[in-house]
């Protein structure tokens, strides 16, 4: 890959450190996730309006990168496919929700101003939704293996089974307001995981 063409030097930067990622490298990973956390969720936000959601559609799209790797195409920019990751994994959720949402717009700038052109996927069901699902769930459990028990049991429920706020509170017998904060502190302990393990490069 040359680096010597016109990218910026973050961009470069993001270039080697998908290289290493593809080399299973925990740390490049962590970087990757702790340079673009914030913009993805915030673009996400904007998208779903509700901010459970744009925290678990966050997790989801970074599975769903590092998860496909190998198919980056370098001669764009990591922020710009991650981006249209996101953008098309929101998408979907929509449609199977089924939200009342902001017009989508055809191209989205990413955070170093770069137009994103958006590719609306086709919204008949698709054949490799659940081996998507089953590479998204391999990639989480391989993280919350870390977390203390019992949020390991609330990310299970959430993300390896699928299950709604509602659902896990009745399922494990406690307020919604408890549920709803207590994933909220196991996402926040699945990012700081990761950025110890980007602060010890």
């Amino acid at each position: 890959m040359d680096l010597n063409r016109e990218f910026s030097e973050k961009a470069k930067k993001d270039f080697l450190l998908v290289e290493r990622a593809k080399q299973a490298d925990e740390k490049a990973f962590a970087e990757l996730m702790a340079r673009y956390r914030k913009p993805v969720y915030h673009m996400i936000l904007k998208m779903v309006r509700n901010v459970d959601d744009a925290e678990d559609l966050t997790i989801e799209a970074f599975a769903k990168a590092f998860r496909n790797l190998k198919k980056f195409n370098p001669e764009f920019t990591f922020s710009t496919w991650l981006f249209r990751i996101a953008t098309n994994n929101c998408i979907d959720f929509i449609r199977k929700k089924k939200l009342d949402t902001m017009s989508i717009s055809n191209t989205y700038k990413d955070e170093s101003g770069e137009n994103v052109d958006i590719d609306i996927k086709d919204f008949n069901p698709d054949p490799q939704e659940e081996a998507i699902k089953g590479e998204k769930i391999e990639i989480i459990k391989a993280i919350v293996t870390k977390l203390p028990n019992k949020y390991q049991l609330l990310v299970k429920l959430r993300y390896f089974q699928e299950l709604s706020y509602e659902e896990i509170a009745e399922e494990i017998n406690a307020p919604l307001g408890t549920v709803k904060a207590q994933l909220h502190r196991a996402r926040e302990l699945l990012y700081d995981l990761v950025k110890n393990k980007r602060d010890s490069i």
